[in-house]
C-alpha cells in the first residue's frame, strides 16, 4: 500500500525541532498573476521549471487573487508553466535569477481557452497533481511523470510551500517546527534521519503528500 505524507505548521513538536538555516544562496523568488480574459484564476496550477531541461523545480497553485509567489530559490535560469481546467498551457519566457537580480515577475500571464474536439471524444478520469481544499492542499505524486525514479524527499522539496536546505531540514512557508506524519503517523525521528529516510523512499512508494497549516 502507497503511504501518505503529511505536514503541518506547529508550536509543539513530537520529539524533535527542525532548524532552519540562512542559505544566502536561495534567495530567489517568482512571482506573478494568472488571469483569463481579464479574470483572475484561482487555484491554477504554477510550475517552474529549469530552463536548460524544463524539470519541475517547484509547484505552486495560485491564490483567490489569482497570484503566485515561489521563494527560497537558487540562482540559474528558469521558466513557467501555468495550467488551469479549461485552458490551454501556459509557458513564459526563459529568465534568470542571479546576484544581481534576485526577483523575477513573470509578466501578462494571460490563459486562453483550450481548443474544442468535438469528434470521437474520450473521457479520461485522472486525477489533477495540485488539489485545493479548505484546510490543506494534496499533492497526487503519481500525477506527474517528472516523479518517477524520484525520491520522496525531491518530490517534497518541489511541493507547494516546502523548502528543503542542504542538510535535509524542511521548513513550510518559511516557518520551522514543521510536524511530518507518515500515514497519520507522527514520525519521532531527528531531522538528519528523517530526510534519510525519505530519500531511500522511492515516489512510486508515495500515494499523496498532504500540507496543512
Amino acid at each position: 500500500m502507497k503511504k501518505i505524507i503529511s505536514l503541518l505548521t506547529a508550536f509543539v513538536l513530537f520529539g524533535f525541532v527542525i532548524k532552519t538555516q540562512a542559505q544566502t544562496s536561495q534567495t530567489g523568488k517568482v512571482n506573478g498573476i494568472v488571469t483569463a480574459s481579464d479574470k483572475t484564476i484561482d487555484a491554477a496550477t504554477v510550475s517552474l521549471l529549469r530552463a536548460k531541461d524544463s524539470s519541475i523545480v517547484k509547484i505552486t497553485v495560485s491564490n483567490k487573487d489569482g497570484k503566485f509567489n515561489i521563494e527560497k530559490l537558487i540562482n540559474g535560469k528558469y521558466l513557467v508553466s501555468v495550467q488551469s481546467v479549461g485552458h490551454a498551457k501556459y509557458y513564459s519566457e526563459a529568465f534568470e535569477l542571479s546576484a544581481t537580480k534576485s526577483e523575477y515577475n513573470v509578466k501578462n500571464i494571460n490563459l486562453k481557452a483550450a481548443g474544442k474536439q468535438l469528434n470521437d471524444v474520450i473521457v479520461v478520469s485522472k486525477k489533477p497533481l495540485i488539489e485545493q481544499k479548505l484546510d490543506r492542499t494534496i499533492v497526487n505524486v503519481d500525477a506527474s511523470v517528472t516523479n518517477v525514479g524520484a525520491t520522496a524527499l525531491e518530490v517534497l522539496e518541489k511541493s507547494p510551500g516546502i523548502s528543503v536546505d542542504k542538510d535535509g531540514n524542511i521548513s513550510l512557508k518559511g516557518k520551522s517546527g514543521v510536524m511530518v506524519l507518515v500515514d497519520g503517523k507522527p514520525s519521532y525521528l531527528g531531522a538528519a534521519d528523517l530526510a534519510n529516510m525519505l530519500r531511500n523512499m522511492t515516489a512510486n512508494q508515495l500515494d499523496q503528500i498532504e500540507i496543512m497549516t
